[in-house]
C-alpha cells in the first residue's frame, strides 16, 4: 500500500471514527486513527487502522503537519463531547483550526470535517445563553476556517446521530439543514452514524463532493447517487 493511500483521522476513538475505519480500509486506504488516550490501541487495532497517540488539544500545528505529510487526506471527528465549553472551544474550533492549517502546511489537499447539518445558522437560531451554544460557535467557526482555507475540502452535516444500522442511502439538505426551506420534524433529522462512516469513505475514494457541504440524513436515496 503506498504512503499517499494513507488517511488520518483525527478523533479516532469516536464511535464514527471506529465505523469509518474498517470501510476506508476495505476501501484501498491505510488508515491511521489519532487517539490521546493509549489504552484505546486495541479498539483502533480491531478497527483496521493504525493506532497514533497524540492529544490534538495541545499538539501545535508543527506537529500535526509532520503527522499529515504524504497522506492523501485527513479526517477531522473529534469532539470534545459537549458540557464544557472550554474544551469544545479548544478541541472543537481551535484544534480544528490547527488541523486545517497543518493540512495546508503538509500539503495535503484532501480534508473532510465532521460537523452537523444545522451548523452554519444556528449562531442566529441558538439563544446564546444556552449550554449549546458553545458547541455552535466552535462548530460552525471551524467549519468557515476550513472554507476559508484552499483546500479540497468537504464539509458533512449529518443529522441527530443514532446506532442504527446504515441503509447506504441519504436524504439531502439544503445549507440550513433545511428541507425545501422548512425545518423538518425531528424525527427526520437523525443521521445513522454508520452512514456517516459510509459517507466519509464515499467522498475520499470517489473524490466527490470537493470544496462542497453536504448536509444529509437518513433517506432513499443511494449515496453514490445523491453526493457526486
Amino acid at each position: 500500500m503506498s504512503e499517499s493511500a494513507r488517511v488520518v483521522i483525527l478523533g479516532g476513538h469516536g464511535k464514527i471514527a471506529l465505523l469509518a475505519a474498517p470501510k476506508l480500509k476495505a476501501a484501498g486506504f491505510t488508515v491511521d486513527s489519532v487517539i490521546r488516550n493509549p489504552e484505546q490501541s486495541a479498539d483502533i487495532e480491531a478497527a483496521e487502522a493504525n493506532p497514533v497517540v497524540l492529544d490534538i488539544e495541545t499538539a501545535d500545528t508543527q506537529a500535526l503537519a509532520d503527522l499529515f505529510a504524504g497522506a492523501q487526506a485527513v479526517v477531522f471527528s473529534a469532539g470534545a463531547g459537549g458540557g464544557n465549553p472550554d474544551r469544545t472551544r479548544a478541541v472543537d474550533l481551535e484544534a480544528a483550526k490547527r488541523s486545517v492549517d497543518a493540512a495546508g502546511q503538509a500539503g495535503v489537499k484532501r480534508f473532510v470535517m465532521v460537523s452537523y447539518a444545522s451548523a452554519s445558522v444556528d449562531r442566529d437560531r441558538v439563544d446564546p445563553e444556552s449550554s449549546f451554544y458553545p458547541y455552535v460557535e466552535a462548530k460552525s467557526g471551524a467549519d468557515d476556517h476550513l472554507r476559508g482555507s484552499d483546500l479540497d475540502f468537504t464539509i458533512l452535516g449529518p443529522g441527530g446521530l443514532t446506532l442504527e444500522p446504515s441503509s447506504g442511502k441519504v436524504l439531502i439538505a439544503d445549507a440550513a439543514g433545511d428541507l425545501e426551506g422548512e425545518r423538518p420534524a425531528d424525527e427526520v433529522r437523525v443521521t445513522s452514524r454508520e452512514l456517516v462512516a459510509d459517507v466519509i469513505t464515499h467522498v475520499i475514494a470517489e473524490s466527490a463532493a470537493v470544496r462542497e457541504t453536504v448536509n444529509f440524513y437518513d433517506g432513499q436515496t443511494p449515496i453514490a447517487e445523491a453526493i457526486s
